[in-house]
C-alpha cells in the first residue's frame, strides 16, 4: 500500500542544521571548476550511437538530463561536486547533441532500454546509482523498473509520476518549458525570484565552460524536442507509470525545490509514497532547476545519500 502522503510530507528534511552540514562538507571543493572537462567518447550502444564523457572515481552515478538538454549543459559546478565521491557519466540522448539517430520512437520506456545498454557498456558487470532531473526523472524510473538489477541507488530530481496523480505547472509555464526558449524565460521558470541571481551565475559558469573548450558546442535538433515533448502525452495520460512505483527495490532519494513551477513539489510527495525505500527532501527557497541554483548544497547532499 501506499504511504499517506502525510507520513511523507513528515520525512521533508528542510532544517538549516542539515543543509549547514552539507554546505560545510561540500563548500571547499564543489565550486572548484579547473577539471570540469568534458572528453567526449562514443560507444555504440541501443542500435546507435552514444557520446558522453566521466569525470571523478568511485561507484558509476549516471546522470538524466532534461527534455532536449544535451550533456554540455549540466552545470560544471553540479558535476564537480558529485565527481568528489564519484565517477559521474554523462551522455547525450539519442537524436541530441554528439549522438546518432534514436533507434526508434521516442518513449520513456524505449528510452530506458537504450540508456541501460549504454550503461551496460560503458560500466561492464557493475551496478549504477542513477540521477534523473525533471523529464530525465521520467527515464530515471522506468529504468529502475524495467531493468531492476542495473540500478544501486536512485535519486530523482524535479520529476513528476505520470498519469492523474500528476500536477502540472501553470499554463504559462509549460508553454515555455516545451519550446526553445531564452535565457530571460529560463530564469523566470526555472528559479523564484530570490533565486534568479544564482541563476544567472549558472548560466555564467555554462558560456565559462563553452568559451573555454571545456564544453563542447552542440546543438538540440528541433524534431528531438518535439520528439520529446510528444512523449509525454502518453506519458501523463497512463497510469501505467504510477502504478508500477511501488516494485522499486532501490533505495530512492526523491528531491525538489519548493518553489518549482514546471513540476510542483507534491509530484515529489506522491513519488515518494509510493516507492518502498524512498526518503523525500525538498529544498526551500528553489525552483526546478534548484540542482543548479544550490550545487554545494545538493551534491553534499546527494554524495551523502550514496555513501
Amino acid at each position: 500500500m501506499p504511504r499517506p502522503l502525510s507520513a511523507i510530507l513528515g520525512l521533508i528534511l528542510v532544517s538549516t542544521g542539515l543543509l549547514g552540514i552539507a554546505n560545510h562538507a561540500a563548500a571547499a571543493s564543489a565550486l572548484d571548476l579547473s577539471a570540469v572537462e568534458l572528453n567526449v567518447q562514443r560507444v555504440n550502444a541501443a542500435g546507435t550511437t552514444i557520446a558522453w564523457a566521466e569525470l571523478g572515481t568511485g561507484s558509476p552515478l549516471l546522470l538524466l538530463n532534461g527534455t532536449a538538454s544535451p550533456m554540455s549543459e549540466w552545470d560544471p559546478a553540479f558535476l564537480a561536486g558529485l565527481a568528489n565521491a564519484n565517477r559521474v557519466i554523462v551522455f547525450d540522448y539519442p537524436g541530441l547533441g554528439d549522438s546518432g539517430a534514436a533507434p526508434g520512437s521516442w518513449t520513456f520506456e524505449h528510452a530506458a532500454d537504450w540508456i541501460a545498454d549504454f550503461a551496460a557498456r560503458v560500466t561492464p558487470g557493475e551496478r549504477v546509482n542513477v540521477l534523473g532531473w525533471s523529464m530525465g526523472g521520467f527515464i530515471a524510473q522506468q529504468l529502475a523498473i524495467r531493468h531492476p538489477a542495473l540500478i544501486r541507488n536512485l535519486v530523482l530530481a524535479a520529476t513528476n509520476p505520470g498519469g492523474t496523480k500528476t500536477a502540472l505547472g501553470p499554463a504559462w509555464v509549460q508553454e515555455i518549458d516545451s519550446s526553445s526558449s531564452s535565457d530571460a524565460d529560463y530564469l523566470r521558470t526555472n528559479y523564484p525570484p530570490s533565486g534568479r541571481a544564482a541563476g544567472k551565475r549558472f548560466l555564467d559558469r555554462l558560456s565559462d565552460a563553452y568559451d573555454s573548450g571545456a564544453y563542447p558546442v552542440t546543438e538540440t535538433p528541433d524534431r528531438t524536442l518535439k520528439a520529446m515533448v510528444a512523449a509525454e502525452d502518453p506519458w501523463l495520460r497512463s497510469n501505467d507509470n504510477l502504478r508500477q512505483l511501488g516494485g522499486i527495490g532501490a533505495p530512492t532519494l526523491v528531491l525538489d525545490g519548493a518553489n518549482d513551477l514546471i513540476t510542483p513539489k507534491s509530484n515529489s510527495a506522491v513519488i515518494a509514497s509510493r516507492i518502498p525505500k524512498a526518503r523525500l527532501q525538498i529544498f526551500p527557497g528553489s525552483g526546478h532547476s534548484f540542482l543548479f541554483q544550490r550545487p554545494e548544497i545538493v551534491t553534499g547532499v546527494v554524495n551523502r545519500f550514496l555513501r
